[in-house]
């Protein structure tokens, strides 16, 4: 659920199904005199926010989105560099990543709109797009509101404009290079480093293992408790990069209340559920048809195909590996028909 850092065009052809020429118009403007707020503009979409709700206007209409979950969809689609695949902040709007260029749509995986001949299309330069979506959510998140966190660890992002929490909104996903904990990697996280257990992990044992590394080989061998490491995660749905071995990702993560967005894949994505519960709303990633709903339990492993989207649903904080093939061929791979969107066929 997390592509490599440094993956751009340079690797090679970007993929542009649609055919869509590349768009620009960028402008940040004044801040409303009422609220407080700046609106946003790439291209022909122009977005605002009010004391309730986000906007996103396009030539064939504006949608409209509950301040919280926009927020909550917009620090995802930030923090994840557009993810791979499509992210939906709902089942209208969102952006599909083609690494290196951007689709924004309004309604473009929504069967009603295309079917009425009402979604609207554009393709975006990355790079520019994610400083206008980077500027949005600073400007949008208010002090004491933190997008990434679970509710119960946040505050409200209603009112007009009030402060800000730009230490919140710029969190570095944790990408590690070949694994968390070894000499010169991404550290495991401590009390002394900012990372306290959360409280629906107080019963996981902290204690960590024992290395005993043949002389010369102090820096090759490394192990850590990965349970205790992600009872200290201080944020929700965000798949980090713990462990690489070429292409092969280990992406942990924690998981408390809604996934907030749809993810469409481009890929094929595998769960294993390590801790309680999560049930995932399975849809056709075109068209948003219902698929499957799928209860996954300690232990359970599913893989989601290469064409649909999944949300999840999680009562308590639960703890989940998912597994990926981070390889940018893929998903062209995929789209031409050279490989399957399914992991297996029975």
């Amino acid at each position: 659920m997390a592509m490599k850092e440094g993956f751009d065009s340079s690797e090679g052809e970007i993929s542009n199904p649609r055919g869509l020429p590349i768009t620009g118009g960028y402008a940040v403007n004044p801040a409303d005199n009422v609220t407080g707020y700046k609106s946003f503009q790439a291209g022909s979409f122009k977005f605002h926010r009010d004391e309730y709700f986000c906007y996103v206007n396009t030539p064939n209409g504006v949608h409209t989105m509950p301040a919280d979950a926009f927020l909550r969809a917009l620090m995802r689609d930030v923090a994840w560099g557009f993810f791979y695949g499509t992210v939906n902040f709902d089942q209208v709007f969102g952006t599909t990543n083609y690494y290196g260029e951007v689709d924004m749509f309004l309604g473009s995986t929504n069967e009603a709109y295309t079917s009425a001949g009402r979604d609207f299309v554009e393709r975006f330069k990355a790079d520019k797009l994610m400083d206008i979506f980077k500027q949005m959510v600073s400007d949008w998140t208010n002090e004491g509101y933190d997008p990434f966190a679970a509710p119960m660890e946040t505050g409200v992002p209603w009112g007009i404009k009030n402060g800000d929490n730009d230490e919140a909104v710029s969190r570095e996903r944790v990408t590690a290079r070949r694994m968390v904990g070894l000499p010169g990697d991404t550290p495991v996280r401590t009390d002394g480093n900012g990372y306290p257990v959360n409280r629906m992990f107080a019963d996981v044992p902290q204690d960590q293992p024992e290395v005993h590394a043949a002389p010369g080989f102090e820096h090759e061998v490394s192990a850590y408790n990965l349970f205790g490491y992600l009872s200290r995660s201080d944020v929700t749905w965000n798949p980090s990069v713990c462990s690489v071995v070429k292409d092969s990702l280990f992406c942990p993560t924690s998981e408390e209340y809604i996934l907030p967005v749809e993810h469409g894949n481009d890929r094929c994505e595998w769960f294993i559920q390590l801790t309680d519960d999560i049930t995932w709303n399975v849809k056709d990633g075109a068209t948003g048809r219902p698929r499957a709903v799928i209860n996954m339990k300690p232990g359970d492993c599913c893989c989601m195909p290469a064409d649909i989207r999944h949300q999840g649903f999680s009562a308590k904080r639960s703890m989940l590996l998912v597994w990926e093939n981070g390889s940018p061929k893929i998903p062209e791979l995929i789209r031409q028909g050279m490989a399957p969107d399914v992991a297996v066929e029975f």
